[in-house]
């Protein structure tokens, strides 16, 4: 049973700005490992509308949690569940209590100031606020030649294989309704779980858009993203998620084997 606490929930709804009057209560999802130097930055760019900060704590041997408890009193702390990125998250999405949920890396690499952008998307009709750096407006100074290749060969795959029209794969930062949940059933453990997320949100038929961001450099410390190796877990992830299209033409094609035998195709 998890031992974090959770501060009394607000079920009203919150002003934001000239530009987006109200919004229901927003879920900030951080995981975190050894981030206390970054966290400081992370959380000054946090809007102040927000409903709650859930930081999850992957075993960190730094000061990490007691400088997000420093910097935000009232911050759920969730300690994490097995050891990658998708235990992470999916640690944190069953800790929160808001209508919306918005990933957000601890390393300082995220604007939290873009969010308004997502819960934007999100209260006019989206289910899925996708990141993406290479959509117009967006951009990223922390990817090598290497990645962006890797990136874009990634994510030309699943947009032929899933009938996807994304710009950009392997992006952590996004947003979604909570209920969504129910409909994509994550099931992995590392940093490929952002392209399950994007595979299965496409397979259930949401509405999906994607938000220009800019990534910028990790602050202090170094990533634990390995490219050859995470790419690999990626492509396997791609190659294991069964098309979509594939899926209903078997499935067509089963119900017409199925009345042929009845009698009921001539």
């Amino acid at each position: 049973m998890s031992s974090f606490v959770r501060p009394a929930i607000s079920s009203q709804y919150r002003a934001i700005s000239t530009h987006l009057a109200i919004a229901p209560p927003v879920s900030v999802v951080i995981p975190a490992m050894n981030e206390a130097e970054n966290l400081p930055y992370v959380f000054k760019t946090l809007p102040d509308w927000i409903h709650e900060v859930v930081l999850v704590d992957g075993n960190s041997t730094d000061e990490t949690v007691a400088v997000a408890r420093e910097l935000r009193p009232d911050v759920v702390v969730v300690p994490q569940r097995g050891k990658g990125k998708g235990d992470a998250l999916i640690t944190g999405f069953e800790a929160c209590t808001g209508d919306i949920i918005v990933m957000v890396d601890a390393d300082g690499s995220a604007d939290g100031q873009e969010i308004v952008s997502y819960v934007s998307a999100l209260v006019s009709g989206a289910d899925f606020a996708k990141g993406s750096r290479f959509a117009n407006g967006g951009g990223t100074d922390d990817m090598t030649p290497i990645r962006k290749l890797g990136n874009w060969a990634l994510c030309t795959v699943v947009n032929k294989k899933f009938g996807a029209r994304y710009t950009d794969l392997c992006y952590g930062y996004n947003a979604f309704w909570r209920h969504c949940l129910d409909q994509i059933d994550l099931d992995c453990t590392g940093f490929e779980v952002e392209t399950l997320m994007n595979i299965r949100v496409v397979k259930a038929g949401l509405k999906v858009q994607e938000i220009p961001s800019h990534e910028y450099l990790r602050i202090h410390g170094a990533s634990n993203l390995r490219a050859v190796r995470d790419g690999l877990r990626v492509l396997k992830v791609i190659l294991g998620e069964r098309s979509t299209r594939r899926a209903q033409r078997r499935r067509r094609t089963q119900a017409t084997i199925l009345n042929t035998g009845r009698g009921e195709v001539s």
